[in-house]
Protein backbone atom coordinates (compact mmCIF):
# COMPACT_ATOMS: atom_id res chain seq x y z
CA UNK A 1 0.00 0.00 0.00
CA UNK A 2 1.10 3.55 -0.70
CA UNK A 3 0.84 4.54 2.97
CA UNK A 4 3.00 1.62 4.07
CA UNK A 5 5.68 2.47 1.50
CA UNK A 6 5.62 6.10 2.63
CA UNK A 7 6.05 5.22 6.31
CA UNK A 8 8.89 2.82 5.51
CA UNK A 9 10.73 5.68 3.85
CA UNK A 10 10.52 7.59 7.11
CA UNK A 11 11.76 4.76 9.27
CA UNK A 12 15.32 6.03 9.41
CA UNK A 13 14.17 9.34 10.96
CA UNK A 14 12.73 9.33 14.47
CA UNK A 15 9.03 10.10 14.68
CA UNK A 16 7.62 12.43 17.27
CA UNK A 17 4.73 11.08 19.37
CA UNK A 18 1.52 10.37 17.44
CA UNK A 19 -1.37 12.63 18.37
CA UNK A 20 -4.97 11.58 17.74
CA UNK A 21 -7.82 14.02 18.14
CA UNK A 22 -11.38 14.26 16.95
CA UNK A 23 -12.84 16.87 14.64
CA UNK A 24 -14.65 18.46 17.54
CA UNK A 25 -11.36 18.96 19.41
CA UNK A 26 -9.42 20.63 16.62
CA UNK A 27 -10.08 21.83 13.09
CA UNK A 28 -6.88 23.80 12.49
CA UNK A 29 -3.28 22.60 12.35
CA UNK A 30 -0.13 24.73 12.14
CA UNK A 31 3.28 23.51 10.91
CA UNK A 32 6.41 25.65 11.34
CA UNK A 33 10.15 25.04 11.63
CA UNK A 34 11.15 28.33 13.24
CA UNK A 35 7.85 29.93 14.22
CA UNK A 36 8.26 32.49 11.43
CA UNK A 37 7.07 30.88 8.19
CA UNK A 38 4.02 28.77 9.04
CA UNK A 39 1.74 26.49 7.03
CA UNK A 40 -1.84 26.25 8.24
CA UNK A 41 -4.38 23.57 7.33
CA UNK A 42 -7.98 23.92 8.45
CA UNK A 43 -11.23 22.00 8.05
CA UNK A 44 -14.08 24.10 6.69
CA UNK A 45 -17.78 23.91 7.54
CA UNK A 46 -18.43 21.62 4.57
CA UNK A 47 -15.66 19.25 5.59
CA UNK A 48 -13.34 20.58 2.91
CA UNK A 49 -9.69 21.39 3.60
CA UNK A 50 -8.10 24.83 3.35
CA UNK A 51 -4.42 25.77 3.10
CA UNK A 52 -2.86 29.07 4.18
CA UNK A 53 0.58 30.45 4.99
CA UNK A 54 1.84 33.22 7.23
CA UNK A 55 5.18 34.88 7.93
CA UNK A 56 5.78 36.60 11.23
CA UNK A 57 2.11 36.17 12.04
CA UNK A 58 0.99 38.08 8.93
CA UNK A 59 -0.97 36.44 6.15
CA UNK A 60 0.94 35.67 2.95
CA UNK A 61 -1.50 33.18 1.43
CA UNK A 62 -5.11 33.33 2.61
CA UNK A 63 -7.04 30.08 3.19
CA UNK A 64 -7.64 28.39 -0.17
CA UNK A 65 -9.11 24.98 -1.04
CA UNK A 66 -7.24 21.71 -0.89
CA UNK A 67 -8.45 18.33 -2.04
CA UNK A 68 -8.33 15.73 -4.78
CA UNK A 69 -10.85 13.74 -6.80
CA UNK A 70 -10.43 10.26 -8.19
CA UNK A 71 -12.77 8.07 -10.21
CA UNK A 72 -13.51 6.26 -6.94
CA UNK A 73 -13.89 9.09 -4.42
CA UNK A 74 -14.45 12.79 -3.89
CA UNK A 75 -11.89 13.90 -1.30
CA UNK A 76 -12.64 17.61 -1.48
CA UNK A 77 -15.43 17.81 1.15
CA UNK A 78 -17.16 15.82 3.85
CA UNK A 79 -13.85 14.90 5.49
CA UNK A 80 -13.30 14.06 9.14
CA UNK A 81 -10.00 14.19 10.96
CA UNK A 82 -8.32 10.94 12.07
CA UNK A 83 -4.87 11.84 13.40
CA UNK A 84 -1.53 13.54 13.03
CA UNK A 85 2.09 12.35 12.77
CA UNK A 86 5.03 14.77 13.02
CA UNK A 87 8.68 14.36 12.16
CA UNK A 88 11.78 16.44 11.53
CA UNK A 89 13.63 16.33 8.23
CA UNK A 90 17.37 17.06 8.23
CA UNK A 91 19.29 16.21 5.06
CA UNK A 92 22.62 17.15 3.56
CA UNK A 93 23.31 16.59 -0.10
CA UNK A 94 25.63 17.80 -2.84
CA UNK A 95 24.65 19.02 -6.29
CA UNK A 96 26.62 19.05 -9.53
CA UNK A 97 24.95 22.29 -10.64
CA UNK A 98 23.30 25.29 -9.08
CA UNK A 99 23.51 28.39 -6.97
CA UNK A 100 25.00 26.43 -4.05
CA UNK A 101 26.67 23.06 -4.43
CA UNK A 102 26.48 21.86 -0.82
CA UNK A 103 22.97 21.88 0.62
CA UNK A 104 21.52 21.50 4.10
CA UNK A 105 17.76 20.97 4.03
CA UNK A 106 15.86 21.29 7.31
CA UNK A 107 12.12 21.25 7.77
CA UNK A 108 9.34 19.85 9.87
CA UNK A 109 6.75 17.57 8.36
CA UNK A 110 3.23 16.78 9.49
CA UNK A 111 0.99 14.08 8.06
CA UNK A 112 -2.70 14.79 8.67
CA UNK A 113 -5.07 11.87 8.08
CA UNK A 114 -8.71 12.23 7.05
CA UNK A 115 -11.48 10.10 5.62
CA UNK A 116 -14.67 10.93 3.80
CA UNK A 117 -18.22 9.79 4.38
CA UNK A 118 -17.51 6.54 2.51
CA UNK A 119 -14.48 5.79 4.74
CA UNK A 120 -12.02 6.53 1.93
CA UNK A 121 -8.72 7.73 3.39
CA UNK A 122 -6.77 10.86 2.44
CA UNK A 123 -3.45 11.81 4.00
CA UNK A 124 -2.10 15.33 3.57
CA UNK A 125 1.64 15.74 4.08
CA UNK A 126 2.73 19.29 4.95
CA UNK A 127 6.28 20.60 5.23
CA UNK A 128 7.53 23.90 6.59
CA UNK A 129 11.10 25.16 6.20
CA UNK A 130 12.71 28.49 6.92
CA UNK A 131 12.21 29.47 3.27
CA UNK A 132 8.75 28.18 2.53
CA UNK A 133 5.99 25.62 2.82
CA UNK A 134 4.69 22.73 0.74
CA UNK A 135 2.03 20.05 0.76
CA UNK A 136 1.11 16.91 -1.13
CA UNK A 137 -1.57 14.22 -1.03
CA UNK A 138 -1.17 10.56 -0.19
CA UNK A 139 -3.86 8.13 -1.33
CA UNK A 140 -3.48 5.02 0.81
CA UNK A 141 -5.67 2.86 -1.43
CA UNK A 142 -4.10 -0.34 -2.71
CA UNK A 143 -2.96 -0.25 -6.32
CA UNK A 144 -3.34 2.49 -8.89
CA UNK A 145 -5.91 5.24 -8.67
CA UNK A 146 -7.19 7.53 -11.40
CA UNK A 147 -7.03 11.18 -10.39
CA UNK A 148 -9.51 13.40 -12.22
CA UNK A 149 -8.45 16.69 -10.68
CA UNK A 150 -7.43 18.70 -7.64
CA UNK A 151 -9.13 21.59 -5.91
CA UNK A 152 -5.71 22.75 -4.69
CA UNK A 153 -5.34 26.53 -4.85
CA UNK A 154 -3.28 29.44 -3.53
CA UNK A 155 -4.72 32.81 -2.50
CA UNK A 156 -2.20 35.68 -2.44
CA UNK A 157 -3.57 39.11 -1.45
CA UNK A 158 -5.71 40.46 -4.32
CA UNK A 159 -3.71 43.69 -4.53
CA UNK A 160 -0.32 41.91 -4.43
CA UNK A 161 2.01 42.84 -7.29
CA UNK A 162 2.52 39.73 -9.40
CA UNK A 163 5.01 38.60 -12.05
CA UNK A 164 3.28 36.04 -14.23
CA UNK A 165 3.95 33.96 -17.32
CA UNK A 166 1.04 33.13 -19.66
CA UNK A 167 1.14 29.36 -19.89
CA UNK A 168 2.53 27.52 -22.86
CA UNK A 169 4.05 24.03 -22.62
CA UNK A 170 7.53 25.38 -23.44
CA UNK A 171 7.32 28.29 -20.94
CA UNK A 172 8.65 30.73 -23.53
CA UNK A 173 5.94 33.40 -23.30
CA UNK A 174 6.52 36.99 -22.19
CA UNK A 175 6.51 37.41 -18.43
CA UNK A 176 4.73 40.55 -17.23
CA UNK A 177 3.90 42.50 -14.07
CA UNK A 178 0.31 42.82 -12.86
CA UNK A 179 -1.57 42.19 -9.60
CA UNK A 180 -3.00 38.97 -8.23
CA UNK A 181 -6.60 40.05 -8.81
CA UNK A 182 -5.90 42.23 -11.83
CA UNK A 183 -4.29 39.55 -13.98
CA UNK A 184 -6.35 38.47 -17.00
CA UNK A 185 -8.25 35.23 -16.57
CA UNK A 186 -6.36 32.28 -17.94
CA UNK A 187 -3.56 29.81 -17.31
CA UNK A 188 -0.15 30.78 -15.96
CA UNK A 189 3.07 28.81 -15.84
CA UNK A 190 5.20 28.10 -12.81
CA UNK A 191 6.92 29.69 -11.07
CA UNK A 192 4.66 32.67 -10.30
CA UNK A 193 5.80 35.43 -7.94
CA UNK A 194 3.59 37.58 -5.66
CA UNK A 195 4.54 40.44 -3.35
CA UNK A 196 2.40 40.24 -0.20
CA UNK A 197 3.48 43.50 1.39
CA UNK A 198 7.23 42.94 1.29
CA UNK A 199 6.99 39.20 1.88
CA UNK A 200 7.14 37.34 -1.40
CA UNK A 201 5.56 34.03 -2.33
CA UNK A 202 6.93 32.10 -5.30
CA UNK A 203 4.44 29.39 -6.29
CA UNK A 204 5.62 26.26 -8.06
CA UNK A 205 5.79 22.47 -7.65
CA UNK A 206 8.39 19.82 -6.93
CA UNK A 207 8.92 16.07 -7.36
CA UNK A 208 7.00 15.67 -10.59
CA UNK A 209 7.85 12.59 -12.62
CA UNK A 210 6.04 9.90 -14.55
CA UNK A 211 3.91 9.01 -11.55
CA UNK A 212 1.83 12.14 -12.19
CA UNK A 213 1.37 14.98 -14.65
CA UNK A 214 2.68 18.50 -14.53
CA UNK A 215 0.41 21.34 -13.54
CA UNK A 216 -0.09 25.05 -13.99
CA UNK A 217 -2.02 27.80 -12.27
CA UNK A 218 -5.38 28.95 -13.58
CA UNK A 219 -6.89 32.32 -12.65
CA UNK A 220 -10.65 32.66 -12.95
CA UNK A 221 -10.99 36.03 -11.23
CA UNK A 222 -10.42 37.42 -7.76
CA UNK A 223 -7.13 36.52 -6.10
CA UNK A 224 -7.23 32.72 -6.17
CA UNK A 225 -4.94 30.66 -8.39
CA UNK A 226 -6.04 27.05 -8.80
CA UNK A 227 -3.91 24.03 -9.71
CA UNK A 228 -4.82 22.70 -13.15
CA UNK A 229 -3.37 19.37 -14.24
CA UNK A 230 -2.07 18.87 -17.77
CA UNK A 231 -4.11 15.65 -18.12
CA UNK A 232 -7.83 15.12 -17.65
CA UNK A 233 -6.99 11.88 -15.86
CA UNK A 234 -3.78 10.85 -14.12
CA UNK A 235 -3.01 7.23 -13.26
CA UNK A 236 -0.95 7.18 -10.10
CA UNK A 237 0.13 4.95 -7.25
CA UNK A 238 2.35 7.19 -5.19
CA UNK A 239 2.10 10.58 -3.52
CA UNK A 240 1.18 13.57 -5.65
CA UNK A 241 3.78 16.26 -6.38
CA UNK A 242 4.50 18.92 -3.81
CA UNK A 243 2.54 22.16 -4.12
CA UNK A 244 5.21 24.67 -3.12
CA UNK A 245 5.32 28.25 -1.87
CA UNK A 246 8.79 29.72 -1.34
CA UNK A 247 8.23 32.53 1.18
CA UNK A 248 10.38 35.38 2.45
CA UNK A 249 12.09 38.53 1.30
CA UNK A 250 13.58 38.58 -2.19
CA UNK A 251 16.96 37.36 -0.91
CA UNK A 252 15.28 34.34 0.69
CA UNK A 253 13.35 33.58 -2.50
CA UNK A 254 16.29 33.87 -4.90
CA UNK A 255 18.67 31.94 -2.66
CA UNK A 256 16.14 29.19 -1.85
CA UNK A 257 16.83 25.56 -2.74
CA UNK A 258 13.44 24.38 -1.49
CA UNK A 259 12.38 22.85 -4.82
CA UNK A 260 15.49 20.66 -4.85
CA UNK A 261 15.19 19.97 -1.11
CA UNK A 262 11.74 18.43 -1.71
CA UNK A 263 12.87 16.28 -4.63
CA UNK A 264 14.04 12.66 -4.42
CA UNK A 265 17.76 12.10 -3.75
CA UNK A 266 20.21 11.42 -6.56
CA UNK A 267 19.76 8.16 -8.42
CA UNK A 268 23.45 8.17 -9.38
CA UNK A 269 26.08 6.86 -7.00
CA UNK A 270 28.99 7.99 -9.18
CA UNK A 271 28.93 11.57 -10.47
CA UNK A 272 32.66 11.84 -11.22
CA UNK A 273 31.98 11.92 -14.98
CA UNK A 274 29.60 14.90 -14.74
CA UNK A 275 31.27 18.18 -15.63
CA UNK A 276 29.48 21.54 -15.93
CA UNK A 277 31.15 24.31 -17.88
CA UNK A 278 31.10 26.94 -20.61
CA UNK A 279 29.90 26.02 -24.09
CA UNK A 280 30.69 27.65 -27.44
CA UNK A 281 27.52 27.49 -29.54
CA UNK A 282 27.08 28.57 -33.14
CA UNK A 283 23.38 28.23 -34.00
CA UNK A 284 22.06 31.58 -32.72
CA UNK A 285 24.66 33.72 -34.45
CA UNK A 286 24.76 31.57 -37.61
CA UNK A 287 21.72 29.32 -38.08
CA UNK A 288 23.29 27.27 -40.89
CA UNK A 289 26.63 26.75 -39.15
CA UNK A 290 25.77 23.36 -37.55
CA UNK A 291 25.70 21.98 -41.12
CA UNK A 292 29.30 23.09 -41.71
CA UNK A 293 32.08 20.97 -40.15
CA UNK A 294 34.69 23.58 -41.02
CA UNK A 295 32.80 26.29 -39.14
CA UNK A 296 32.33 23.97 -36.18
CA UNK A 297 36.10 23.58 -36.05
CA UNK A 298 36.38 27.38 -35.81
CA UNK A 299 34.22 27.27 -32.67
CA UNK A 300 36.28 24.36 -31.33
CA UNK A 301 39.51 26.32 -31.87
CA UNK A 302 37.94 29.29 -30.07
CA UNK A 303 36.92 27.11 -27.11
CA UNK A 304 40.41 25.59 -26.95
CA UNK A 305 42.12 28.99 -27.00
CA UNK A 306 39.98 30.20 -24.11
CA UNK A 307 39.86 27.08 -21.96
CA UNK A 308 36.16 26.42 -22.54
CA UNK A 309 35.43 22.72 -22.14
CA UNK A 310 32.58 22.32 -24.66
CA UNK A 311 31.20 23.04 -28.11
CA UNK A 312 27.55 22.34 -28.91
CA UNK A 313 26.80 21.25 -32.48
CA UNK A 314 23.13 22.09 -32.89
CA UNK A 315 20.45 21.11 -35.41
CA UNK A 316 21.81 20.33 -38.87
CA UNK A 317 24.84 18.13 -38.17
CA UNK A 318 25.44 15.01 -40.22
CA UNK A 319 26.63 11.60 -39.06
CA UNK A 320 29.07 11.46 -42.00
CA UNK A 321 31.34 14.10 -40.45
CA UNK A 322 30.46 14.39 -36.76
CA UNK A 323 32.84 11.62 -35.55
CA UNK A 324 35.78 13.33 -37.24
CA UNK A 325 34.87 16.71 -35.75
CA UNK A 326 34.59 15.14 -32.31
CA UNK A 327 38.07 13.65 -32.74
CA UNK A 328 39.35 17.08 -33.81
CA UNK A 329 37.82 18.62 -30.66
CA UNK A 330 39.14 15.99 -28.28
CA UNK A 331 42.66 16.45 -29.66
CA UNK A 332 42.30 20.04 -28.40
CA UNK A 333 40.83 19.11 -24.98
CA UNK A 334 37.34 20.20 -26.01
CA UNK A 335 34.30 17.94 -25.72
CA UNK A 336 31.33 17.99 -28.09
CA UNK A 337 27.65 18.08 -27.25
CA UNK A 338 25.13 17.01 -29.90
CA UNK A 339 21.60 18.28 -30.57
CA UNK A 340 18.67 15.86 -31.05
CA UNK A 341 14.97 16.33 -31.69
CA UNK A 342 13.14 14.51 -28.93
CA UNK A 343 11.28 12.38 -31.47
CA UNK A 344 14.59 10.64 -32.22
CA UNK A 345 14.64 9.58 -28.55
CA UNK A 346 10.95 8.88 -27.93
CA UNK A 347 11.23 5.10 -27.61
CA UNK A 348 13.64 2.83 -25.79
CA UNK A 349 14.79 1.39 -29.11
CA UNK A 350 15.57 4.82 -30.59
CA UNK A 351 17.41 5.87 -27.44
CA UNK A 352 19.48 2.71 -27.49
CA UNK A 353 20.58 3.39 -31.07
CA UNK A 354 21.19 7.13 -30.86
CA UNK A 355 22.76 7.29 -27.41
CA UNK A 356 25.04 4.38 -28.22
CA UNK A 357 26.18 6.16 -31.40
CA UNK A 358 26.79 9.44 -29.59
CA UNK A 359 28.86 7.63 -26.98
CA UNK A 360 30.78 5.64 -29.59
CA UNK A 361 31.62 8.84 -31.47
CA UNK A 362 32.93 10.37 -28.25
CA UNK A 363 30.23 12.96 -27.47
CA UNK A 364 30.07 14.11 -23.84
CA UNK A 365 26.39 14.96 -23.78
CA UNK A 366 23.19 15.68 -25.67
CA UNK A 367 20.78 18.57 -26.09
CA UNK A 368 17.26 17.21 -26.54
CA UNK A 369 14.70 19.63 -27.93
CA UNK A 370 10.98 20.30 -28.53
CA UNK A 371 9.31 18.16 -25.83
CA UNK A 372 6.68 20.91 -25.37
CA UNK A 373 4.35 19.07 -22.99
CA UNK A 374 3.54 18.71 -19.28
CA UNK A 375 1.50 15.54 -19.74
CA UNK A 376 2.13 12.46 -17.63
CA UNK A 377 3.31 10.57 -20.71
CA UNK A 378 6.01 13.18 -21.31
CA UNK A 379 7.19 13.01 -17.70
CA UNK A 380 7.49 9.25 -18.09
CA UNK A 381 9.68 9.99 -21.10
CA UNK A 382 11.85 12.39 -19.04
CA UNK A 383 12.32 9.56 -16.51
CA UNK A 384 13.37 7.11 -19.20
CA UNK A 385 15.56 9.59 -21.08
CA UNK A 386 17.45 10.60 -17.95
CA UNK A 387 17.98 6.99 -16.91
CA UNK A 388 19.16 5.87 -20.35
CA UNK A 389 21.53 8.82 -20.81
CA UNK A 390 23.04 8.09 -17.40
CA UNK A 391 23.72 4.51 -18.45
CA UNK A 392 25.83 5.84 -21.30
CA UNK A 393 27.39 8.52 -19.08
CA UNK A 394 26.03 11.26 -21.30
CA UNK A 395 25.04 14.57 -19.76
CA UNK A 396 21.80 16.28 -20.85
CA UNK A 397 20.39 19.69 -21.64
CA UNK A 398 16.59 19.61 -21.96
CA UNK A 399 15.63 22.40 -24.39
CA UNK A 400 12.07 23.15 -25.52
CA UNK A 401 11.30 21.72 -22.11
CA UNK A 402 9.26 22.12 -18.97
CA UNK A 403 10.62 23.93 -15.89
CA UNK A 404 12.88 22.18 -13.37
CA UNK A 405 10.91 20.56 -10.56
CA UNK A 406 13.83 19.11 -8.62
CA UNK A 407 15.04 17.01 -11.56
CA UNK A 408 18.67 18.12 -11.21
CA UNK A 409 18.88 16.72 -7.69
CA UNK A 410 17.46 13.37 -8.74
CA UNK A 411 19.39 13.20 -12.01
CA UNK A 412 22.61 15.23 -11.47
CA UNK A 413 23.73 14.77 -15.09
CA UNK A 414 20.97 17.16 -16.20
CA UNK A 415 23.03 20.31 -16.75
CA UNK A 416 20.28 22.72 -17.74
CA UNK A 417 16.71 23.16 -18.98
CA UNK A 418 15.31 25.93 -21.15
CA UNK A 419 11.71 26.91 -20.23
CA UNK A 420 12.47 30.60 -20.65
CA UNK A 421 12.13 33.29 -23.30
CA UNK A 422 15.84 33.35 -23.99
CA UNK A 423 18.16 35.11 -26.39
CA UNK A 424 17.09 32.87 -29.26
CA UNK A 425 13.83 34.86 -29.42
CA UNK A 426 15.88 37.77 -30.84
CA UNK A 427 13.89 40.29 -28.78
CA UNK A 428 15.99 40.94 -25.69
CA UNK A 429 14.35 43.29 -23.21
CA UNK A 430 16.11 44.54 -20.08
CA UNK A 431 12.94 44.68 -17.96
CA UNK A 432 12.04 41.06 -18.75
CA UNK A 433 15.64 39.96 -18.19
CA UNK A 434 15.53 41.30 -14.64
CA UNK A 435 12.45 39.18 -13.85
CA UNK A 436 14.10 35.83 -14.55
CA UNK A 437 16.46 35.75 -11.50
CA UNK A 438 13.43 36.14 -9.20
CA UNK A 439 11.20 33.64 -10.98
CA UNK A 440 12.34 31.00 -13.46
CA UNK A 441 15.99 30.73 -12.38
CA UNK A 442 15.05 30.27 -8.70
CA UNK A 443 13.89 26.71 -9.34
CA UNK A 444 16.84 25.38 -11.34
CA UNK A 445 19.38 25.89 -14.11
CA UNK A 446 18.13 28.07 -16.97
CA UNK A 447 19.35 27.67 -20.55
CA UNK A 448 18.85 31.31 -21.58
CA UNK A 449 21.88 31.21 -23.96
CA UNK A 450 23.31 34.55 -22.79
CA UNK A 451 25.67 37.26 -24.07
CA UNK A 452 24.35 37.62 -27.61
CA UNK A 453 25.69 40.85 -29.09
CA UNK A 454 24.41 39.58 -32.44
CA UNK A 455 20.79 40.18 -31.39
CA UNK A 456 19.96 43.50 -33.01
CA UNK A 457 16.44 43.86 -31.60
CA UNK A 458 17.49 44.45 -28.00
CA UNK A 459 17.44 47.41 -25.65
CA UNK A 460 20.34 46.16 -23.53
CA UNK A 461 23.92 47.45 -23.37
CA UNK A 462 27.02 45.36 -23.98
CA UNK A 463 27.77 45.14 -20.25
CA UNK A 464 24.20 43.99 -19.62
CA UNK A 465 24.76 41.20 -22.14
CA UNK A 466 28.02 40.17 -20.45
CA UNK A 467 26.36 40.22 -17.03
CA UNK A 468 23.60 37.80 -18.07
CA UNK A 469 26.31 35.13 -18.27
CA UNK A 470 26.90 35.70 -14.56
CA UNK A 471 23.44 36.59 -13.23
CA UNK A 472 21.74 33.59 -14.86
CA UNK A 473 22.69 30.21 -13.39
CA UNK A 474 23.12 27.23 -15.70
CA UNK A 475 25.37 24.20 -15.32
CA UNK A 476 26.12 24.42 -19.01
CA UNK A 477 26.25 28.10 -19.98
CA UNK A 478 25.85 28.34 -23.75
CA UNK A 479 27.51 31.53 -24.97
CA UNK A 480 25.26 32.59 -27.83
CA UNK A 481 27.56 34.64 -30.07
CA UNK A 482 30.32 33.87 -32.55
CA UNK A 483 34.07 33.89 -31.76
CA UNK A 484 34.66 37.01 -33.84
CA UNK A 485 32.14 39.02 -31.83
CA UNK A 486 33.71 37.98 -28.54
CA UNK A 487 37.28 38.50 -29.68
CA UNK A 488 36.43 42.00 -30.92
CA UNK A 489 35.31 42.77 -27.34
CA UNK A 490 38.32 41.65 -25.27
CA UNK A 491 36.87 42.89 -21.96
CA UNK A 492 33.78 40.77 -22.53
CA UNK A 493 35.85 37.71 -23.40
CA UNK A 494 38.14 38.32 -20.41
CA UNK A 495 35.05 38.18 -18.18
CA UNK A 496 33.50 35.09 -19.76
CA UNK A 497 36.80 33.22 -19.56
CA UNK A 498 36.91 33.74 -15.79
CA UNK A 499 33.29 33.09 -14.86
CA UNK A 500 32.44 29.64 -13.44
CA UNK A 501 29.08 28.04 -14.17
CA UNK A 502 28.53 26.52 -10.70
CA UNK A 503 28.80 28.20 -7.33
CA UNK A 504 29.66 27.53 -3.70
CA UNK A 505 27.56 30.47 -2.52
CA UNK A 506 25.00 32.84 -3.99
CA UNK A 507 23.65 36.00 -2.36
CA UNK A 508 21.19 38.56 -3.66
CA UNK A 509 22.64 41.98 -2.90
CA UNK A 510 19.82 44.15 -4.23
CA UNK A 511 17.09 44.14 -6.83
CA UNK A 512 13.44 43.90 -7.75
CA UNK A 513 11.91 42.14 -10.75
CA UNK A 514 11.54 44.49 -13.68
CA UNK A 515 14.15 46.89 -12.27
CA UNK A 516 17.48 45.23 -11.47
CA UNK A 517 19.12 42.11 -10.10
CA UNK A 518 22.55 42.24 -8.42
CA UNK A 519 24.18 39.09 -7.04
CA UNK A 520 27.38 38.10 -5.26
CA UNK A 521 28.58 34.57 -5.95
CA UNK A 522 31.59 32.66 -4.68
CA UNK A 523 33.57 29.94 -6.40
CA UNK A 524 36.42 28.64 -4.30
CA UNK A 525 38.49 31.60 -3.11
CA UNK A 526 37.06 34.10 -5.58
CA UNK A 527 33.98 36.25 -5.31
CA UNK A 528 32.10 37.81 -8.20
CA UNK A 529 29.63 40.67 -8.02
CA UNK A 530 27.47 41.69 -10.92
CA UNK A 531 24.07 42.72 -12.05
CA UNK A 532 21.68 43.70 -14.80
CA UNK A 533 19.61 46.88 -14.77
CA UNK A 534 16.42 48.05 -16.47
CA UNK A 535 15.70 51.76 -16.59
CA UNK A 536 17.54 55.07 -16.76
CA UNK A 537 21.25 55.39 -16.09
CA UNK A 538 22.15 55.30 -12.41
CA UNK A 539 24.96 54.63 -9.97
CA UNK A 540 24.63 51.50 -7.86
CA UNK A 541 26.48 51.57 -4.52
CA UNK A 542 26.96 48.20 -2.86
CA UNK A 543 28.50 46.89 0.39
CA UNK A 544 31.35 44.40 0.21
CA UNK A 545 30.75 42.68 3.55
CA UNK A 546 30.44 39.28 1.83
CA UNK A 547 34.23 39.35 1.30
CA UNK A 548 36.45 37.76 3.89
CA UNK A 549 39.53 39.37 5.38
CA UNK A 550 41.56 41.29 2.78
CA UNK A 551 43.46 42.38 0.92
CA UNK A 552 41.37 42.05 -2.25
CA UNK A 553 41.65 43.39 -5.75
CA UNK A 554 38.57 44.23 -7.79
CA UNK A 555 38.46 43.97 -11.57
CA UNK A 556 35.30 45.67 -12.82
CA UNK A 557 33.89 45.39 -16.36
CA UNK A 558 31.21 47.92 -17.27
CA UNK A 559 29.92 50.07 -20.13
CA UNK A 560 31.81 53.14 -21.28
CA UNK A 561 29.49 56.13 -21.76
CA UNK A 562 30.73 56.59 -25.32
CA UNK A 563 30.14 52.91 -26.14
CA UNK A 564 32.03 49.66 -25.69
CA UNK A 565 33.39 48.16 -22.50
CA UNK A 566 36.08 49.10 -20.01
CA UNK A 567 37.89 47.12 -17.30
CA UNK A 568 39.13 48.82 -14.13
CA UNK A 569 41.40 47.42 -11.39
CA UNK A 570 41.50 48.76 -7.84
CA UNK A 571 41.99 47.53 -4.24
CA UNK A 572 39.00 47.01 -1.95
CA UNK A 573 38.37 46.00 1.65
CA UNK A 574 35.44 44.00 3.05
CA UNK A 575 34.30 46.91 5.24
CA UNK A 576 34.15 49.17 2.20
CA UNK A 577 31.67 49.80 -0.60
CA UNK A 578 31.78 49.87 -4.37
CA UNK A 579 29.98 52.39 -6.59
CA UNK A 580 29.31 51.39 -10.19
CA UNK A 581 28.04 53.82 -12.86
CA UNK A 582 25.45 51.86 -14.87
CA UNK A 583 24.09 53.05 -18.19
CA UNK A 584 20.40 52.82 -19.10
CA UNK A 585 19.52 49.11 -19.34
CA UNK A 586 23.13 48.35 -18.49
CA UNK A 587 25.03 45.96 -16.29
CA UNK A 588 28.40 45.08 -14.83
CA UNK A 589 30.54 42.20 -13.55
CA UNK A 590 33.29 42.43 -10.93
CA UNK A 591 35.80 39.75 -9.97
CA UNK A 592 37.37 39.91 -6.50
CA UNK A 593 40.60 38.02 -6.03
CA UNK A 594 43.60 37.95 -3.75
CA UNK A 595 46.36 39.95 -5.46
CA UNK A 596 48.61 36.91 -5.80
CA UNK A 597 45.76 34.92 -7.37
CA UNK A 598 44.38 37.47 -9.82
CA UNK A 599 46.50 36.70 -12.85
CA UNK A 600 45.95 32.97 -13.10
Amino acid sequence: MALRRFLLLLAAIPLLPFTATTASAADRWAVSLTGDVTAEVSLGADGGLLFAATRGGRSVLAPAPMGIRTTAADLTRGLRFLGRVDREVDERYTMTTGKRLHRHARSVETMLSFENEDDVRLDVVVRAAADGVAYRYLLPEAGRVRVTGETSAFAPPPAAPAWLLPYTPNYEGVRFETTAAGAPRGDYGFPSLFDAGGTYALLTESDVDGRYSGARLTHTGGGDYRIKLADAEVHTQGPTPWRVAIIGDLATVTESTLVDDLAPPSKLADTSWIRPGKVAWSWLSEHDSPKDPKRQKDFIDFAARNGWPYVLIDEGWDASWVPGVIDYARDRDVDVLLWYHWSTMDTAAKRAINLAKAKLWGAAGVKVDFMDSDAQARFRWYDAMAADAARYRLMINFHGATIPRGLQRTWPHVMSMEAVRGAEQFKTRAATNTMFPFTRNVVGSMDYTPTAFVVSDRDTTEAHEVATFFVYESGWQHAADKPENYESRPEALWTLDRLPTVWDETRLITGRPGRDAVFARRSGGRWFLGGIHAGPATTITLPLDFLGEGPWRAELVRDKPEGGLTREKFPVEPDGRISVPVLANGGFVTMFCRPADCDR
